[in-house]
């Protein structure tokens, strides 16, 4: 069925690549989050323990509403390790970080994504996508937030 929502095809399909993008850099993250969340250990133990899986559980919602606003759109939403991989800035590391590396990689995801949000914003603000864009802003919001957090955990 045609969808005439008042976006043109070429329009949905700029903005759904964008947050394609944002769903792989979203979904590396979490994955990042939990693994990190498994494997801390050392004096900061407990709170980050916490914290990360406040975060991960966090990120596990917003690829669910990320990848719905795609299927809105049209398009079919990516969910392959295989697909993320090949959309996300996010690299995956490799072996097990001491903490404060651990918090460092995730500021750098969580501005990441940060920066993945903003520009997908364009093609939002184009076609007059509120939906799309409010859902950027609420992610650009989340994100550089967290980032914040973490930060604020390294300063001495």
């Amino acid at each position: 069925m045609k969808i005439d929502i008042g976006i043109s095809q070429k329009d949905r399909e700029a903005i759904a690549k964008g947050l394609s993008h944002l769903l792989a850099d979203t979904y590396t993250l979490y994955l990042k989050t939990h693994n990190f969340h498994w494997n801390v250990k050392g004096p900061m133990f407990q709170t980050l323990h916490t914290m990360f899986e406040t975060q991960y559980n966090e990120l596990a919602l917003a690829v669910d509403e990320i990848a719905e606003r795609i299927r809105t759109l049209g398009f079919p939403a990516p969910g392959t390790y295989k697909a993320f991989s090949e959309l996300s800035s996010i690299k995956e590391d490799d072996g097990v970080p001491v903490a404060t590396d651990m918090i460092r990689l995730l500021v750098e995801g969580h501005e990441t994504c940060a920066r993945t949000a903003r520009e997908a914003f364009p093609a939002c603000d184009k076609a007059s996508d509120e939906p799309s864009a409010d859902l950027l802003t609420q992610r650009m919001q989340e994100h550089e937030k967290t980032a914040w957090m973490l930060r604020s955990l390294l300063e001495k």
